[in-house]
Order: structure tokens, then C-alpha cells, then sequence
């Protein structure tokens, strides 16, 4: 099976052949993001995550210390189940779910979509991880990864993709996080982390084994 790296990168190269106008601008408004391109206001390594405590598709409630408890956790931010890059990342995930939980680790996915928008039941019963919500991208800003999404960008869900952000996230519809992924150890410091403002771009599922496994 390819990479999800080779996944995403196919997957826009066909948005650049189709409209290479708008793969242009994407490239240049992502390359010019310099605040967020390297994670330079990301949580650092080393340093403890932010607690949370937000609700799943069914309505419960699911806290980072709760997961800890357990022992160390990947959190991974994603902007939706609209985006097909997401959905690309978190298939990837599923088909590493057990090699997660072989070193005693748990891994919760975060979007902030409305609980009862952000799965299909199809979705829900395919992935076995938490995926939580976190409206207006609270916990996400407490992360370092919160992005005030370009007008040309939105313009393009709105216009082209029919999406309604403000809708689906039952609140603000221009901040969503960007593609970040922390591995955390028992403590919830920060271990290993993977961030880039370029939506195109993910964590690796063997590179988050890896981390964990230096854990182990």
C-alpha cells in the first residue's frame, strides 16, 4: 500500500491538473504563511498539552486525561470529514489502530465540526479511535495550531465545494486547525509532533510509530 504521503500528493496533483489556477494561489498563500508553516506556534517538545474535555458523535464526553490514563496518546488535528486529505489521514490511522494500541497507546482524532455532523454512521463504525469536536477550534488554539483560513481558500468550499463552514461547525466558519499531530507520553508531554500549515500535507502513521515506540 502507497504512503499517505503518495496518497495526498495524488491526490492534489489531480487538483493541479484540473485547476491549476487555483493550485497556484493555494501554493503561494501556504508558502507565505511563515508563522505556521514550521509549528512556530505550536506546543514544543517537551512541554505539557493542554487538558480537554469534548464530546464525541454520540454526545460523550472524552477528557486527554482520561486517555492518559491509560498511557501515552496521539492527538491529531483535522479540518473535517468534508476534507478529503482528512479523510485520507484517518483511514491511514485506522489501518495502524492496532500497531497504536500494541505499545499501550490510544489515538483521538479532533475536528471542529458539530458531534452530530462530524461522523456519518458508515464513518463511526469503520473508525475504532474517539473523534471529537471542539467548535470554534478552542482546544486547537490552545494547541498553537488554530489558522484564520484565507479568504481564497474559503471562497473555494464556498463556492466551488458548496460548503457552508459556519453550518457545520455550528460556529465560526474561518478558523480551522491546521494539519498537526502530537504524540504524547504517560506525563502528556509532548514527544514527537508533525505540524505544517499546508493542508496537503500529513503525519506519517510509521513516523507516529516510531515515536511511540521510543516510548516503549
Amino acid at each position: 500500500m502507497s504512503s499517505l504521503r503518495a496518497q495526498t500528493e495524488a491526490k492534489f496533483a489531480n487538483t493541479r491538473k484540473n485547476n491549476p489556477a487555483f493550485a497556484k494561489q493555494v501554493d503561494e498563500i501556504l508558502s507565505s504563511a511563515e508563522a505556521f508553516q514550521s509549528g512556530s506556534l505550536a506546543i514544543e517538545t517537551g512541554q505539557p498539552a493542554p487538558d480537554f474535555e469534548l464530546p464525541n458523535p454520540q454526545g460523550e464526553t472524552v477528557s486527554l486525561s482520561g486517555l492518559l490514563s491509560k498511557g501515552p496518546v496521539v492527538v491529531t488535528f483535522y479540518r473535517g470529514s468534508w476534507c478529503p486529505y482528512c479523510n485520507l489521514q484517518l483511514r491511514a490511522m485506522q489501518q495502524r489502530l492496532a500497531d497504536i494500541h500494541s505499545v499501550g497507546a490510544e489515538l483521538v482524532a479532533i475536528s471542529p465540526q458539530l458531534p452530530d455532523q462530524s461522523m456519518t454512521h458508515a464513518e463511526q463504525v469503520a473508525l475504532e479511535f474517539p473523534v471529537l469536536s471542539d467548535q470554534d477550534a478552542r482546544v486547537a488554539a490552545q494547541y498553537g495550531v488554530a489558522w484564520q483560513v484565507p479568504d481564497l481558500i474559503l471562497d473555494h468550499m464556498r463556492n466551488d465545494r458548496k460548503l457552508d463552514l459556519a453550518e457545520i461547525n455550528g460556529g465560526n466558519g474561518s478558523v480551522l486547525p491546521i494539519p498537526a499531530t502530537f504524540v504524547l507520553n504517560r506525563d502528556g508531554k509532548v514527544a514527537w509532533r508533525f505540524v505544517d500549515v499546508d493542508y496537503r500535507k500529513r503525519a506519517e502513521p510509521d513516523d507516529v510509530l516510531a515515536a511511540l515506540q521510543e516510548l516503549s
